[in-house]
């Protein structure tokens, strides 16, 4: 069942107070609206500016304005007096609905006692719930959705056929531009959407689907001021991430998952991933790549902004975090080093009353039931400080191991470092300086790479491989350092989880032994 077909089934059924959460008034109007007119109901509106008014007055007419009524306690009085049928809408009334307006919320629970008799229905519209206990079982709750994505179709072929009228306003979108562009515009309301088309034909005077970044900038003004999310921009692409072809494979093939095409296939969103390996080694580098691959926003997850001093805000500073992400779908939520956010859950109650526990119970919990395509790159360096329930099938669609990189991939990353910094790869022995890095990580020959770049330059030489070489024998890499935590993760992953550079191998069955029985 749709939202209007629910709403108006409730209002049929005389529900007296219907709770619509949701930041577009108008919208809900007009699907209240077309209900009544359906149903042979008058629409009044409430606001504390204008008071009681037939629905759609104007803000600058004054023909139907009643002082008055701009009195909570005289508006609802208003609702007992009206005899004819009617739905009355109060805009932004959870402010009268905390504990202090004890008159009101009084009020309020003795028109709903009256209403169940009567073809009048009260409808609060608010951007937040507020209800007070001596409310709960008079009002009934709806979410109202953000546009889908034929809302915003209906809403570009609109936008499109306005500015038809301006010859210098150029349109160039095939279906592929298009879809993208909506794509991007899903999780914006209409007043939003309609917003950042409007800025990017007045910027541009052209309209295409490579202007997703436009839309992107309009989510990212969404989670700046939700304060709880960070939105990164990222110039990261998968050709700047060496080696690890099985993960980037995997992710390519998951780039198409939420097209139209991908949901009429049958095709799930995919949920997520975990990266668990040896720091430095493209965990991180991999979430920004994604981004861009999949022309999604990237939004970081900061556990550190979740932990609230007063009880219970942390639990809902992550419920808040993971709505945002929410309305902002689809989207990638990068939540780095897991392990470090989540240690400790399991003996949270002795050292900081649970709190670490039931915000890890939040998470997981949203992790299984979600239903938004926020897909999630996690990322760990330690398993022994993950906890069990992380791990299990369902939650995330897959566990990559990121090792050291090969021979292989320590001469691709090395090209790439080098020609980043606009030196010629091929005039370099990539060979000898692979093979004279064995068991650096990606970040280790990046830094080395960096370290003779200083040592040329104070010199006053063009940067050689002798200078590559001398700083990388002067570094002892964390894989030696720490040769035996990386042993035990190792051998943890044989089996667990899958190598992010190397395929499995196909088991094939044996030879069976026949027998005569």
């Amino acid at each position: 069942m749709n939202f209007q077909a629910e709403l108006e089934t409730l209002i049929r059924a005389r529900y007296p107070i219907l709770y619509i959460i949701s930041s577009e008034e108008m919208r809900v109007q007009n699907v209240v609206v077309e209900i009544a007119n359906k149903r042979q109901k008058k629409v009044f509106e409430w606001s504390y500016s204008t008071g009681v008014v037939p629905a759609g007055t104007s803000i600058q007419s004054q023909k139907h304005r009643n002082a008055a009524t701009k009195d909570p306690l005289a508006a609802l009085d208003q609702v007992i007096e009206q005899v004819e049928p009617a739905i009355f809408i109060f805009k932004d009334f959870h402010p009268f609905l905390t504990k202090n307006n004890f008159a009101i919320i009084r009020k309020l629970k003795e028109i709903a006692l009256h209403l169940k008799n009567s073809f009048k229905t009260i409808v609060l519209v608010a951007p937040v719930m507020e209800i007070p206990t001596e409310l709960e079982k008079e009002i009934t709750v709806l979410n109202y959705p953000l546009p889908s994505r034929d809302d915003l179709g209906a809403l570009l072929d609109k936008i499109i056929a306005d500015v038809r009228q301006f010859a210098q306003v150029k349109i160039d979108l095939d279906d592929a531009g298009r879809e993208r562009l909506l794509q991007a515009a899903l999780g914006l309301t209409l007043g939003e959407a309609e917003n950042v088309f409007a800025k990017i034909i007045v910027k541009d005077e052209r309209l295409s689907g490579g202007d997703v970044n436009e839309v992107f900038a309009e989510k990212q003004q969404i989670i700046r001021k939700s304060g709880l999310l960070e939105y990164y921009a990222t110039d990261e692409n998968f050709a700047n991430v060496g080696g690890l072809a099985v993960l980037k494979d995997w992710l390519n093939k998951r780039a198409v998952a939420f097209t139209s095409e991908a949901r009429a296939f049958g095709l799930p969103a995919p949920k997520g991933i975990l990266m668990l390996g040896v720091q430095g080694c493209g965990k991180s580098l991999c979430a920004k790549g994604v981004s861009n691959q999949w022309q999604l926003p990237l939004l970081r997850f900061d556990m550190g902004r979740m932990f609230g001093s007063l009880v219970g805000s942390s639990e809902e500073n992550v419920r808040r975090a993971i709505a945002v992400a929410e309305s902002v779908a689809p989207a990638i939520l990068w939540v780095d080093e897991i392990d470090k956010a989540f240690a400790g859950s399991q003996g949270s109650g002795a050292t900081d009353g649970g709190t670490t526990a039931r915000v890890f119970g939040t998470f997981l919990t949203w992790l299984s039931e979600k239903t938004a395509p926020v897909f999630v790159v996690a990322t760990a360096n330690d398993i022994s400080q993950l906890p069990p329930e992380l791990l299990r099938k369902g939650r995330l669609d897959e566990i990559f191991f990121v090792d050291l990189p090969s021979q292989e991939e320590r001469q691709e990353i090395f090209r790439i470092h080098l020609a980043k910094r606009g030196r010629d790869p091929e005039k370099f022995d990539l060979g000898t300086l692979a093979e004279a890095s064995r068991d650096f990580s990606g970040a280790e020959i990046e830094e080395a790479i960096n370290s003779a770049l200083y040592d040329a330059f104070y010199a006053k030489q063009e940067l050689t491989a002798a200078h590559i070489q001398s700083a990388l024998s002067q570094t002892v890499p964390l894989a030696r350092t720490m040769d035996e935590q990386i042993a035990r993760l190792r051998n943890w992953a044989e089996g667990r989880a899958r190598n992010a550079s190397i395929p499995r191998e196909i088991q094939k069955p044996g030879a069976m032994r026949r027998m005569e029985l």
